[in-house]
């Protein structure tokens, strides 16, 4: 009989690799959000370069004796998803790739235990119990990294504070304490070598807070703010960030869409708790199909119109978005605006790439255990800062908007208040013609992609059509490149809009939708009850 072996330390260094950031910072963080998972509200990180070691100790909630025998297994882990931003104690594996040993204690109850772990070989990662040093009080887990070198990142307080300011800024800033309250009621507070990291509010020339409301909701489901500084920002500070339960998830222009033209000075933070169900296994990116595809597309979308609304509001142009298409595409995605529409009755999970109308956006039927998506509608507010710079006070309550009668089609919004920005087709200061409305439906763009077999792939609420593909240059040499085109983007959405057994019914129903397209007015759409 065979048996089946693992190359742990090969197989670690690919879990490195899915990471954006270096080891070393990985690793920090992702310790950092397993202690935030415990429910810690103060983590104590204390460096010192003379024995190459670097202790984190949280006040959390600890482990019991079972769950620390399974904390030595490769992928095993407690947690259920969208209740945590750590990945089942990646960032102490990881540290088995630059460590000589791994001393883990905890304490929980009765519980008051300890272990020592190293990498051996290839495939021996032995550990071991031990007499616990003490460096845990009535509750948490301490963690102490034997670093090989004395030159480590992980030994440089000014590189543990950066990392820490990059990767969970919203815990940092008084803004998002309102926001955060419920998963961190007693806040949290960052130690380094006995001195506590302070708190301030982020300060530009020009700032703007922004808070979104999902649906029905009073409070704003997500908040956050825009700064535009007078000189370039450094490259990892450039562009929007988005947050979840106080960890940065992404940052940057791509992932929104955007491009501003003055991008290297304009920086933003938005803090979405929601999106912690949203998260892909390994916390470092969102998923993109399903339901909670869905969620953070409809997240996506809402921010993306609040930020450029403010960006309008700065005069500032926006180009090169994914969603800007040539002249000979425009009718293109206009019959798949019309498509999307009609397929949003009976497929709900396609509810955000249609295009939001003037108005108010189309009611769709879609339930979710943290978001109240039935009318799946939203207002996305971006209020100048009053007086010396955001507050919690800037973000104004606004009553829920009244629930539509059944016979409507479309769902109500909230009457625009005076702290709303003019909407992109308005004409801005100092311009002789108004803007067109920027799309935030679904968009196709083109490339080449020599070695991938799927016709498209869907990127955010962009299709990218693989003109590479054998079958696109045969539907390109027979005149049948929009059929083909249609293809491509109804294999894309599938994934999102239905279950794998179901996708050929949804094809089936793309393309009949998309035939009787042709059939009605370019002015409008018919519209079912």
């Amino acid at each position: 009989m065979g048996e089946t072996r693992v190359d742990l330390e090969h197989l670690l260094e690919d879990l490195r690799d899915a990471y954006p950031s270096s080891l070393e910072e990985t690793i920090l963080t992702e310790i950092i959000a397993n202690s935030l998972d415990s429910g810690a509200d103060r983590i104590a990180l204390a460096a010192d370069p003379a024995s190459s070691t670097l202790t984190v100790i949280d006040n959390g909630s600890g482990m019991q004796r079972t769950a620390m025998r399974r904390y030595h297994d490769i992928a095993s882990s407690t947690k259920v998803r969208g209740q945590g931003i750590g990945f089942a104690g990646v960032g102490i594996k990881l540290g088995l790739l630059v460590c000589e040993e791994v001393m883990t204690e905890t304490r929980r109850g009765k519980t008051h235990v300890a272990t020592r772990w190293h990498l051996a070989s290839h495939h021996r990662a032995p550990w071991n119990w031990m007499p616990p040093p003490g460096l845990v009080g009535e509750q948490g887990t301490a963690v102490r990294l034997k670093l090989r070198t004395p030159l480590s990142p992980l030994l440089d307080p000014g590189f543990i504070e950066g990392a820490l300011r990059r990767h969970f800024q919203p815990l940092l800033e008084p803004l998002f304490d309102s926001i955060l309250a419920p998963h961190y009621p007693k806040g949290i507070a960052f130690e380094i070598d006995g001195r506590v990291i302070e708190r301030h509010p982020a300060q530009a020339p020009d700032e703007a807070p922004l808070a979104i409301r999902m649906a029905r909701r009073r409070k704003p489901s997500a908040v956050g703010y825009l700064l535009r500084q007078a000189a370039p920002l450094p490259e990892d500070q450039r562009g929007v960030a988005v947050s979840t339960l106080g960890k940065v998830i992404k940052r940057g222009w791509d992932w929104l869409g955007l491009t501003p033209s003055q991008s290297e000075r304009i920086t933003g933070v938005i803090e979405v708790p929601d999106l912690a169900a949203s998260l892909t296994l390994n916390k470092g990116d969102f998923i993109r199909t399903g339901a909670r595809g869905a969620t953070y597309l409809a997240y996506r979308k809402a921010i993306q119109e609040a930020v450029s609304r403010q960006l309008e509001t700065w005069g500032d142009a926006r180009t090169g978005t994914p969603e800007a298409s040539s002249r000979l595409m425009r009718p293109l995605e206009r019959d798949l605006d019309r498509v999307l529409e009609e397929l949003s009755d009976d497929f709900p999970l396609l509810a955000s790439l249609v295009e939001r109308k003037a108005g108010g956006q189309k009611r769709l039927p879609i339930k979710s255990g943290n978001l109240d998506l039935e009318s799946n509608s939203f207002t996305a507010v971006a209020t100048p800062p009053a007086g010396a710079g955001p507050t919690d006070s800037a973000i104004p309550d606004q009553p829920p908007a009244t629930a539509p009668p059944p016979e409507q089609d479309a769902a109500t919004t909230e009457p625009p208040s005076p702290s709303v920005p003019p909407p992109a087709s308005t004409t801005l200061p100092g311009q002789g013609r108004s803007r067109a409305p920027m799309r935030y439906g679904l968009g196709i763009q083109f490339e080449d992609r020599p070695d991938d077999a799927e016709l498209g792939r869907l990127v955010e609420s962009t299709v990218w059509i693989n003109q590479a593909h054998p079958a696109y240059r045969r539907a390109l040499a027979s005149r049948s490149v929009g059929y083909h085109i249609s293809l491509a983007v109804a294999l894309a959405l599938a994934p999102l809009a239905v279950e794998p057994a179901q996708e050929h019914t949804f094809l089936t129903r793309f393309l009949a939708y998309w035939g009787q397209a042709l059939e009605q007015p370019q002015g409008g759409r018919r519209r079912r009850r």
